[in-house]
């Protein structure tokens, strides 16, 4: 019969920090992807505001982003 080994607590550590820093760049990713994105259509357009506004609905998903993930990684 064989027994399983007890978790290695080492190997969950990394698990979790790769886990937490790969939410962190997708989030960063995002936020800066949308400022870009609102550069350009404030660029193009004329419109003002566009840089803030796309750069705050980016924020926005972001988070949203990050709380479904852990969510998930809490199931």
């Amino acid at each position: 019969m064989n027994q399983q080994k007890p978790p290695n607590k080492k190997r969950e550590a990394l698990h979790t920090a790769a886990r937490l820093s790969g939410l962190a760049i997708q989030m960063g990713a995002t936020i800066y992807l949308g400022n870009l994105l609102g550069s350009w259509l404030e660029k193009k357009y004329n419109f003002s505001a566009a840089e803030e506004l796309v750069t705050f609905a980016a924020i926005i998903v972001a988070i949203y982003l990050m709380i479904r993930q852990a969510i998930q990684s809490n199931k």
